[in-house]
């Protein structure tokens, strides 16, 4: 299943993001984090996400890339709308997902969470092979990670809510955390 020793997932699409550094304690991994991401904004398919994880993106393809081509940011892992998992920093180490955040009272929600993105928006509906896969993978952490337990699996939204609202207003928390078991 992992590679403990390297923190990268077997049986999975690996792509190492330069955009990560080592946590400050590897010990201290508990939280999960749901984000979505589109890119463009509303498209899906487009490879375009791997490339700005992997801070490749073509500012002169598009008008938004433009703006945020020079951003340094990744997450552990992306489920894509077939339900495709990339793996982009190891866990062992810190991806740059949360940004400026706090979870009770603790910030620096980077330092000691995992972060899973799922293709889509806040304007659609997941899809069903992206909740299967976000169960198993979820359910792999939880295993490796036994501090993330569903109270300590939360929406970036909910660690940043004055900035952002992913996973959004179709992500079905109940549906998921059922599936947890």
């Amino acid at each position: 299943m992992v590679n403990a020793k390297q923190g990268w997932l077997a049986n999975i699409r690996h792509l190492k993001s330069p955009h990560y550094d080592q946590r400050p304690d590897p010990q201290d991994v508990s939280l999960l984090v749901i984000h979505y991401i589109s890119l463009p904004p509303e498209q899906f398919g487009s490879g375009f996400i791997d490339d700005f994880f992997l801070g490749k993106l073509d500012p002169s393809i598009h008008p938004y890339f433009a703006e945020i081509y020079q951003v340094r940011v990744s997450a552990h892992f992306l489920i894509e709308r077939n339900g495709r998992i990339t793996q982009y920093v190891s866990l062992q180490d810190r991806a740059w997902h949360a940004g400026l955040s706090c979870f009770k009272g603790r910030d620096k929600c980077n330092d000691y969470s995992i972060g899973i993105e799922l293709e889509g928006s806040n304007q659609q509906p997941f899809t069903q092979q992206q909740y299967v896969k976000l169960a198993e993978l979820t359910q792999q952490i939880m295993a490796l990670y036994p501090q993330i337990t569903p109270e300590r699996i939360v929406g970036h939204c909910d660690i940043a809510p004055e900035r952002k609202i992913d996973p959004g207003q179709y992500f079905e928390w109940d549906k998921y955390l059922k599936s947890l078991g």
